[in-house]
Parts: C-alpha cells; sequence; structure tokens
C-alpha cells in the first residue's frame, strides 16, 4: 500500500482528501498515522508545536480504522485521519494541561464534546499542540511545555492562543485542528501561520470540556467559541458540519440549520471592506494584501465597496474590550476582583482590571449595548453578503512574553500589546461568523490573512466566500524546509 498514485506526500493531503484515501486503499490509517508521526519527530524540534504525543494508542486507533475500512462498515467523512488537538480540550486518557503547570500531570477521564464529535467522525487524535497559560495570550507559551515558534520564521510567535494548532498545519504536522477562540485565538494563529480557520456563530460548537473554565466546568464562557482549523476551506466546513449542534443541555430539543450560502460564485457578490481605522492602524504590506483581495473579488464580478460600515469602530472596541474582560473575570478569585474595582484606570492594564470587576448590573448595561450593536450589524448585513476586516494591522511579530503592558509596533508607531487584536471585536462582539484565508505574503516573508465576517449563522456564507477569495488570489506555498 502506498500514496504513488496519488502522487502526493501524506504530510500534504486535506482531511477530506486523505479520508478518501483511507477509504479507497491508496494508503491507511496506520501508514498515514506513521507518517505524521514521524515527521513531527524530524521537524517538530525548533517549533514545538505538538508537545504531547500518544503514539501506541494512535497507532491502535488506526489499525481499528483500517479493520472496518476491510470490513466494508460505513465511515465517518474524517475515518482513519490523524490529527492533533489543541491542549485547551480535554482529551480522554491524554494529558491535557492548558499550559498550566498545576495541570502538568491533568489526564482527563472523559473528552471534551469537541473531540468527542472528531472521534465519532472517525479521526484519530494523535496527540495535543502548544497554546499559552490557560490560553490567555495571543502568543503561545508556558511554562509547561515552553516556547512554540512559527515556521515561516522561528524568531516569531505563530499567535495565540491557537499557536501550536496554527503551526503544526502550516508545518504539515496535521490536516486538521481544533482551535478556540474568544480574543482571536483561532483567526490570528491562522492569518501569523497562513493557514485557514473559521470562528462560528456564537453557540453552535458546544465548548464543554475546554479548559478554561476550570476542569469539571460546565458554564460557557461568554463571546468563546470553538471552531476548525486546516489548510483547506473544504476542510474547515465538513469539520464545521461534524463540530456543529447542541450543547449537554439542548440535545433533547436543539437542531441546527444553518441558511445555506449566499452567492456561490463572486458573480452577485456584495463585498464591504473596512480596512483600516486611527484606532488600529494597518501596515503597508497589509494593507496592500487587503486591497488587492477586494479588487480580485471585483473583477471577479463582486460588488465591492469601502464606505459603509455598521457601527462606529470605536464603538464597537469599546464594547469587546469590556465584554471580553469580563468574561475573563471568572478566572480571578473574589480578592483579587475586589483589589481590581479599586485600581485608577490609568493605564492599558488598570482599564482592563476595572473591566474584569464590573458589577452584574452594569454587565446587563453593557450587553445591551451589544444587542444594539448586533441589530445594527443586522441591518448592515441585509444590503452586504460580507465584510471584509484585517486579521491583525502586521504579520507575525517577534516573540514578545512579559506582562500586562507590553508594547508592539505597528501602524507606525509603538502602541499598547492588545490594542493589536481590535479588529477582532466586531465578529467578537456581535457573535459573528469569521473566516480567516491567507491572501499574500508580507515583504518579510510572512503570511497575511483576510478576515471574512458575515451575518449571524451564515457560517455557510463566510466560507463560501473564503473559497472564492482562495481561488482568486496566488497561493503561499508552504513554509520554507517544510
Amino acid at each position: 500500500m502506498g500514496t504513488e498514485a496519488a502522487g502526493t506526500e501524506l504530510h500534504d493531503y486535506s482531511g477530506v482528501e486523505l479520508a478518501q484515501a483511507i477509504a479507497t486503499g491508496v494508503t491507511s490509517s496506520r501508514e498515514a498515522t506513521r507518517a505524521l508521526l514521524d515527521r513531527i519527530g524530524a521537524l517538530d524540534g525548533p517549533i514545538n508545536a505538538v508537545v504531547h504525543l500518544d503514539e501506541e494508542r494512535a497507532l491502535a486507533e488506526a489499525d481499528r480504522a483500517d479493520a472496518a475500512v476491510a470490513a466494508g462498515e460505513a465511515l465517518g467523512p474524517f475515518h482513519g485521519v490523524p490529527m492533533t488537538v489543541k491542549d485547551s480540550y480535554a482529551t480522554e486518557g491524554m494529558v491535557t494541561t492548558s499550559g498550566a503547570p498545576m495541570l502538568a500531570e491533568h489526564i482527563p477521564d472523559a473528552d471534551a464534546a469537541a473531540v468527542t464529535a472528531m472521534r465519532g467522525a472517525g479521526a484519530v487524535i494523535m496527540g495535543k499542540t502548544n497554546l499559552p497559560l490557560f490560553a490567555g495570550d495571543i502568543q503561545s507559551y508556558n511554562e509547561v511545555y515552553g516556547v512554540t515558534n512559527n515556521p515561516w520564521d522561528v524568531s516569531r510567535t505563530p499567535g495565540g492562543s491557537s499557536g501550536g494548532a496554527a503551526a503544526a498545519l502550516a508545518a504539515g504536522f496535521t490536516p486538521l485542528e481544533i482551535g478556540s477562540d474568544i480574543g482571536g485565538s483561532i483567526r490570528i494563529p491562522s492569518s501569523n501561520c497562513g493557514v485557514v480557520g473559521h470562528k462560528p456563530s456564537f453557540g453552535i460548537v458546544p465548548l464543554h470540556g475546554h479548559i478554561p473554565g476550570p476542569p469539571g466546568s460546565l458554564a460557557d464562557a461568554d463571546i468563546a467559541v470553538g471552531g476548525p482549523m486546516a489548510r483547506t476551506v473544504d476542510d474547515l466546513e465538513v469539520t464545521l458540519d461534524v463540530l456543529a449542534g447542541p450543547d449537554r443541555w439542548s440535545t433533547p430539543g436543539w437542531r441546527l440549520d444553518l441558511p445555506p450560502a449566499r452567492p456561490a460564485s463572486p458573480v452577485g457578490l456584495r463585498v464591504a471592506t473596512w480596512f483600516d481605522d486611527p484606532l488600529c492602524p494597518v501596515d503597508a504590506d497589509v494593507a496592500n494584501a487587503l486591497q488587492g483581495t477586494a479588487d480580485a473579488l471585483a473583477e471577479a464580478g463582486a460588488t465591492v465597496d469601502g464606505a459603509e460600515r455598521p457601527f462606529e469602530f470605536d464603538a464597537i472596541v469599546e464594547t469587546f474590550e469590556s465584554l471580553l474582560m469580563a468574561a475573563l473575570s471568572t478566572g480571578f478569585d473574589a480578592e483579587r476582583l475586589e483589589h481590581f474595582a479599586q485600581v485608577e484606570p490609568d493605564s492599558p492594564s488598570h482599564r482592563s482590571m476595572r473591566r474584569a470587576a464590573i458589577r452584574h448590573a452594569a454587565w446587563l448595561r453593557l450587553h445591551e449595548r451589544r444587542l444594539q450593536l448586533r441589530r445594527r450589524a443586522e441591518d448592515f448585513f441585509t444590503r452586504w453578503d460580507v465584510m471584509l476586516l484585517p486579521v491583525l494591522p502586521c504579520t507575525a511579530f517577534p516573540h514578545n512574553p512579559g506582562g500586562a503592558d507590553r508594547t508592539l509596533s505597528f501602524g507606525g508607531g509603538d502602541r499598547h500589546y492588545y490594542d493589536v487584536i481590535r479588529w477582532m471585536a466586531p465578529a467578537g462582539a456581535c457573535y459573528l461568523p469569521a473566516t480567516v484565508v491567507p491572501i499574500g505574503l508580507g515583504t518579510d516573508g510572512l503570511p497575511i490573512g483576510v478576515q471574512i465576517v458575515g451575518p449571524h449563522l451564515h457560517d455557510r456564507t463566510t466560507l463560501a466566500v473564503a473559497r472564492m477569495i482562495a481561488a482568486a488570489v496566488e497561493p503561499i506555498g508552504t513554509p520554507p524546509g517544510f
């Protein structure tokens, strides 16, 4: 058995392609799993994307998958496909740390809901990928497993918090990943590493078993979503279908029927663009790549306009940053929150502390503000099918660990570290779907992505437009050496 007939190395297959190759006997699950395990062993050293492997169990699962093929059993969409999983998702019998030293030996007795779904689709879970402590940074480093580097340039971050996932995809260690996103944790690494990622509409992918919250917790955080990461849009769409559905509470009566994509080709597609703002100015390379993408869609028949906005940027950023810190406040004890409530909001970090200490009545007023913005977005998307936004204002930045008052250089100056995530605000605050696809390389040779935002629950539309963009722009290829 081998892959010569396919004319493609196993690590180059997409998840859908690999499942088809396994089902038709072009290769086997064991051969594919062994090939990816060997590739990780040979190439991951300088990247440190895959931080835990369970080779024996993965190969045993691959053998069972091959036996099912031989027996003519019904096969799931990813039957026998080996993959890794972000280490914030609980994996039964496999260490799950979320980057926390206190969980360095934590072995869950049950899978997270997303992992259960992927196993149900036939996937073989090989191991776990790195992230920051409790998924709480836009870089990927922790005291348990160390720093993950970007395969395009090891002096740069792959992003966070799904940085190990994105790096593993870019390096050809896995065809599929499950990310999570509250402040850009799927979107930012996807852009930095030149892969594709989808932040679903809020609430359609169950997050039970994700850390944070603490192991065993049942509540989901506001804004937070789980979603697919891959190298092809087809894989994103199939994986979303696998992951999406009711949570543990709603299963008896809740069903999901996402609307079909709006225009299936650029002809007739209505595209709004929002590519710059003084609150988060973008570098020239990013601006040029974004405008080139809009021009390519227009040349293919889309109506493209950069003038109309659903809301003011400062309004959505303020709402998002306040809701984000409120959502993250569950990680702090009462004493810490009381301290946060007393600090003077005289610096970016102190303003974040005050937002984390928000009282419930204030949160309800903030939530009402969010709903008013959601209504404006709803009206906006009656006139436009999607809105294109930057992911980041810059390409992947150099490693920059440290405290809350770090700075980054972008948009022509030094700015507060977390200002870089402000383009995450429209989709995050308004619960909207957002798909990221690479659109080019900067003059530094690093990937640039675009964020495709659509109406609530119109995930299939943002995915369809991502497919159109991928067909309209030049592919960026793979990282040098991978």
